[in-house]
């Protein structure tokens, strides 16, 4: 008597062609045909890359009729050939590469590693041109398809949670690296970018086409802000409170909420990498008693006034001390040398104003 094994061997041979449904997205799924049938999963793996030009390795997952459709892992082809109308699912695998580290981070604490990693960088001015980041590989496969297929008939991408929470969550750490606060303008910028680079992902029915991105973008930077909040960021908890209770001298939450104006990139920098308010002190020691000589090192001075601007501007931002208080804590800051660096920036910028007024006159 012949074995189950046998048996689905033979039926396997007799069968010339396998049918299916493959669902290789949410908005791309297709009925093949595989003939001859594949012996083992692996091989039908290696014709659909090569039959479907899928350039990525994945997994497959079909309906299995035992759990009323519900899917499982294919782990062998007899599933398929028994089913009279299987449905696959196409499933990326995403390969991780390790990063070395030294043995200063592996000794680290991993909540200051993550503070150390991710905000002592310099944060950079907002470029002039935006250019949209890499999703993760499975959200750049669907927009490569939904973009193909927008371009072939005009059909929009239908976006699910997940994948927009992926797109929204990497625009929003790229644009964090550019500014914590970003403007009307720039949330437009990006919104545009966003299109023009995925045309797919248009809004049907908006006059833009991104309005949508951009109110999920405004939310999605709030949140990042909070988490951002909750790790120590002072460019963002120097602003917390706006909505909180009064504090103990009875002032509103807002009074003292100082959000970086146009053009300052460095609002409210990090401290040098290896640098804490302990050694920026010490920095801010060595100008005072340098400045106390009859012939102070001009070089020295410049150099420890650049090292330690991040504690002064902290200073600044948070104690708002007065002219006297500052004085004292940083003569430097009123040397001739600085007077004179301070004026030739504003007379630069009364130049370029009064050129700019010629010409809208001109005009």
């Amino acid at each position: 008597m012949a074995s189950r094994s046998d048996i689905q061997q033979r039926e396997m041979s007799t069968q010339q062609e396998l049918r299916m449904r493959v669902i290789l997205c949410d908005g791309d799924i297709r009925k093949i045909t595989v003939a001859p049938v594949p012996n083992t999963v692996h091989d039908l793996i290696d014709w659909m890359k090569k039959s479907l030009e899928l350039d990525y390795n994945f997994t497959l997952q079909f309906e299995d009729p035992e759990f009323n459709g519900a899917l499982c892992n294919l782990t062998d082809i007899s599933e398929l050939v028994q089913a009279s109308k299987p449905t696959v699912r196409v499933v990326p695998i995403l390969v991780l590469s390790p990063v070395p580290q030294t043995d200063s981070e592996v000794s680290s604490h991993p909540d200051t590693e993550i503070l150390s990693n991710s905000s002592l960088e310099g944060r950079k001015a907002w470029p002039e041109v935006f250019y949209i980041p890499k999703f993760p590989v499975d959200v750049e496969y669907r927009l490569r398809q939904g973009n193909l297929m927008y371009l072939r008939d005009g059909t929009y991408l239908k976006v699910t949670k997940d994948m927009k929470h992926d797109i929204l969550e990497k625009l929003a750490e790229t644009m964090y690296g550019y500014k914590a606060y970003p403007t009307k303008e720039e949330f437009e910028v990006v919104a545009k970018a966003l299109i023009a680079e995925h045309p797919c992902l248009k809004e049907q029915g908006s006059s833009s086409g991104f309005q949508g991105w951009i109110n999920s973008l405004k939310f999605k930077m709030g949140n990042n802000r909070t988490k951002m909040r909750q790790l120590g960021r002072p460019d963002v908890t120097v602003n917390s409170g706006k909505r909180g209770k009064p504090n103990a001298d009875g002032e509103p939450p807002d009074k003292n909420i100082k959000k970086p104006k146009k053009g300052e990139v460095n609002f409210l920098p990090e401290f040098p990498n290896g640098m804490d308010v302990a050694g920026l002190e010490a920095v801010r020691v060595a100008i005072v008693n340098e400045m106390q000589k009859r012939n102070p090192n001009d070089s020295l001075i410049r150099n420890n006034m650049d090292i330690s601007f991040a504690l002064r501007r902290e200073e600044v931002v948070k104690k708002m001390p007065d002219i006297s208080q500052m004085t004292q804590r940083w003569p430097a800051l009123f040397t001739k040398a600085r007077f004179v660096k301070v004026s030739c920036i504003f007379t630069v910028l009364f130049v370029l104003q009064e050129s700019l007024d010629n010409m809208f006159r001109a005009i």
